[in-house]
């Protein structure tokens, strides 16, 4: 299995949760990240400038398994490659050399400085902490601050910029905040997106819940201008 599983004698704790009314439930709902992904292809389908703004969608089954969506710029071995990238883990030299690819997502996609210390502080907040509203994940600006922004440099212009997570109904949810949204792209983001709460809720000792994506722009691929 590629993702760090629970053990087959794990059991869901009965985590503490604030009382909550989660809005999500107006925005459109899919059982899976396939659903979501061809959705986003259709609603991008006129291409190239051509962009959809504020989406809005709740993926139900977040597990890294049925977040496998295989194409063709991304066969099953590339969406692997990126998410250990991105993880933080280990990866050959070898896996480097046959999949990493600017078309893939460049330096905008590259989320990895600083995630394992990331992932380390919201499993911290929320075992320490279960009301919390501050396990947030910070894409852009790990080692400098947000006042050296620029437009130009693609490595500062991460597609996503925070990932939140929170428990509810005593499970582990998220929300994610991305920028920029190229739908042929998508399910590299999710793929990861799926491992890194799978691997949170192990270390919690919780059920995975539903995940909600928000897309400020979405476009259909990497077309478009200033992605």
């Amino acid at each position: 299995v590629f993702w760090r599983e629970m053990s087959s004698d794990f059991i869901p704790s009965s985590a503490q949760c604030a009382p909550a009314q989660n809005l999500n439930a107006g925005f459109a709902h899919f059982p899976t990240a396939k659903e979501m992904y061809a959705h986003l292809r259709e609603v991008t389908r006129p291409g190239g400038e051509f962009v959809v703004r504020n989406f809005v969608g709740v993926i139900e089954d977040i597990s890294p398994e049925a977040s496998v969506v295989e194409t063709e710029l991304f066969p099953r071995a590339a969406l692997e490659f990126y998410t250990k990238k991105n993880m933080g883990w280990e990866f050959s030299q070898d896996e480097y050399d046959a999949w990493n690819l600017p078309e893939r997502g460049g330096a905008q996609g590259d989320y990895r400085d600083g995630m394992p210390e990331k992932i380390a502080n919201v499993i911290d907040c929320l075992r320490s902490e279960p009301l919390s509203k501050r396990a947030v994940i910070p894409i852009p600006f790990t080692s400098e601050g947000s006042k050296t922004a620029d437009w130009k440099d693609q490595g500062q212009n991460k597609c996503c910029r925070e990932l939140h997570l929170y428990l509810e109904d005593g499970k582990l949810k998220c929300t994610g905040i991305v920028r920029m949204q190229n739908a042929n792209i998508f399910v590299k983001n999710i793929h990861f997106f799926a491992t890194l709460l799978q691997h949170v809720a192990s270390e919690l000792g919780i059920e995975l819940g539903e995940y909600t994506h928000w897309i400020t722009n979405l476009c259909h691929d990497r077309t478009a201008t200033s992605c």
